[in-house]
Formats: structure tokens, C-alpha cells, sequence
């Protein structure tokens, strides 16, 4: 295991995932939300700071998210940071950083 770029979450899933066929595999695309707690110092009170992630997952990962997962669903993800750059319709070119999943679980939304 590389563990020079491994990157753990959990996390809700904060939209239903983007699924499309790439090259006879399917790729999933879809953003995480990870809550960290702590304590303000001048007012002693409990906040939350919410980050997101954007996650992607090839394969029978891919189709795993597609049939177990929907926005909200607990996730426990395992992976690894990837960067890459596009150009946008414009012409400008755009960079980002994502998570490129390794292993996931999905967890039903709670009734």
C-alpha cells in the first residue's frame, strides 16, 4: 500500500452521483461533505466546519456508487489525492483536486 498519498473520509454524500460510460467502464463523480467539530476559544460554544471533497471512483467502484449510493448516503472512503487540468468552454484552463476512490463503503440513509 502507498501510503505516501492516502487519503481517508467519511462523509455524507452531498448530491446523487454522476455516472457515464468511459472506454466500455463506467466512472462515478460526486462530492463529499466531512464535518470537523470544534470549540470556539472566545465563546466557548461547539462549531462545525463543513469541507468538500470530489470524489471519483472507475470500475466496480463506479457501479457500486451507482446502486448503493444517493445524496446523503454515509460514505467511508479510501483513495488517493489525483490532480488534473481541463479547459473550460471558454477556453480557460481550470484545475482540480479530487479523490480517487481505492475502496468505499456506503451506508444507507437512516429511515
Amino acid at each position: 500500500m502507498n501510503l505516501r498519498n492516502n487519503v481517508q473520509l467519511i462523509g455524507n454524500l452531498g448530491n446523487d452521483p454522476m455516472v457515464k460510460e468511459v472506454n466500455n467502464s463506467k466512472v462515478a463523480n460526486f462530492s463529499v461533505a466531512v464535518s470537523d467539530y470544534y470549540k470556539d476559544k472566545a465563546t466557548d460554544e461547539m462549531k462545525e466546519k463543513t469541507m468538500w471533497f470530489n470524489i471519483v471512483a472507475w470500475g466496480g467502484f463506479a457501479e457500486k456508487v451507482e446502486q448503493k449510493c444517493t445524496k446523503g448516503t454515509q460514505v467511508i472512503i479510501s483513495g488517493k489525492l489525483e490532480n488534473r487540468t481541463y479547459e473550460d468552454k471558454d477556453g480557460i484552463k481550470r484545475y482540480v483536486t479530487e479523490v480517487r476512490v481505492g475502496e468505499i463503503i456506503c451506508r444507507p440513509k437512516a429511515a
